[in-house]
């Protein structure tokens, strides 16, 4: 029997759009209710609900003693500092141009970010869409490039579309770094920790639209927890929050579904297809919580020609240096960002010392941004 269910927000409150603060007041009261003089901790594992939790001011609103805490949700913010400092000595050793997304570029390694490589005259390029790299490669057949690959299981289908696209094209230039995680068993890695004891957790509303609820549901039944996947509009986290509260009170475990619109049980068949049809599952280094078997995606067999690391073997041992920021320890929910001394001090969005603060997903850069008053 699957534990998923599906909530309808317009058929508990009827919501009318047009009455938002009204609607507001009365699902803020109902989570008052609910929570009364206990207290609950609940982890969103999603970036972007991290994010707007903080733009709408949502914790100003919710019970104190009703702790949200910010998860590993944000792509950018786990790619670990090997993985930068790899690149960098992969650029450095074989003069390759790097092809990569905007907010990887200043994303701190152990020593330097790939903003360094630039400022050295290297070929780093920024774009949007991966199949820009296409045309970027086609243009300079005397170059090689790297297209570096970051991003849960929402930009993977992406990036495979583009490498099925480099094969048929038979480019010989241009090959590629996977450093996709998969977000599932990073959730186990966290509560297998149990540093945090958790009562819920918000799940991630954009990666389920791909992977789907079902994906959620051995990890609900194994640790007994409830999980609810939300929206990201102020009245789908609140409805959600509601939701999940509701059954950590009643002591029920599962998955529930409220965003509709967006998530199916069985998830996007075309666009995971996609992605097993270039990527196999392999193990995976996150910052914050180091390597975590079957978390990521590495090339298959079919497109192992393509693999940088194949084709471009580094001579040198890469050695990686302590630094002084806990972005690791905020993605794992151990610390709020102000308890890292760096916090607003050294590390600001225009000097980030860690991924955290560069990221537009990242928690610090979310608390500095809208909850520093």
């Amino acid at each position: 029997m699957s534990l998923v269910k599906t909530i309808n927000l317009n058929s508990m409150f009827n919501y009318d759009s047009q009455s938002f603060k009204l609607f507001t007041k009365e699902i803020v009261d109902k989570i008052k209710e609910l929570v009364g003089d206990k207290e609950y901790v609940i982890m969103e594992f999603c970036g972007t609900h991290t994010h707007e939790i903080s733009r709408y001011a949502l914790r100003s609103i919710l019970p104190k003693n009703l702790e949200l805490r910010s998860g590993p949700g944000c792509p950018v913010c786990v790619t670990a500092e090997e993985d930068i400092d790899y690149i960098i000595n992969l650029v450095l050793e074989n003069d390759l141009g790097v092809i990569t997304f905007g907010d990887i570029v200043n994303v701190p390694g152990s020593v330097a970010s790939l903003s360094y490589l630039r400022a050295m005259g290297k070929d780093v390029k920024v774009v949007y869409n991966p199949m820009e790299s296409i045309k970027i490669a086609e243009n300079n057949l005397n170059k090689n490039y790297v297209l570096v690959g970051i991003g849960f299981e929402t930009t993977v289908p992406m990036l495979a579309h583009t490498l099925i696209n480099i094969k048929q094209k038979g480019l010989k230039n241009l090959f590629y770094l996977s450093l996709h995680k998969l977000t599932p068993p990073a959730t186990i890695a966290l509560l297998n920790s149990n540093e945090v004891k958790l009562d819920g957790i918000i799940g991630p509303g954009h990666v389920s639209t791909i992977i789907g609820t079902k994906a959620w549901e051995d990890i609900a039944y194994k640790y007994k927890i409830p999980f609810v996947i939300m929206g990201f509009e102020p009245q789908d986290m609140l409805f959600g929050i509601y939701v999940l509260l509701e059954k950590i009170i009643n002591k029920e475990y599962g998955v529930w579904n409220t965003y509709l619109r967006s998530v199916r049980y069985e998830g996007n068949k075309t666009a995971l297809d996609l992605i097993f049809k270039v990527f196999r599952i392999s193990s995976a280094n996150w910052r914050g919580l180091g390597i975590i078997p079957d978390s990521g995606l590495e090339l298959n067999d079919e497109f192992k020609e393509y693999d940088v690391k194949l084709r471009f073997p580094l001579t040198k041992e890469i050695k990686v240096r302590k630094t002084a920021c806990r972005c690791g320890d905020v993605l794992r929910g151990a610390i709020k960002p102000y308890e890292c001394p760096l916090f607003a001090k050294a590390c600001k969005p225009s000097s980030p010392k860690g991924p955290c603060m560069v990221s537009s997903e990242g928690s610090c850069a979310a608390y500095y941004l809208y909850e520093m008053n």
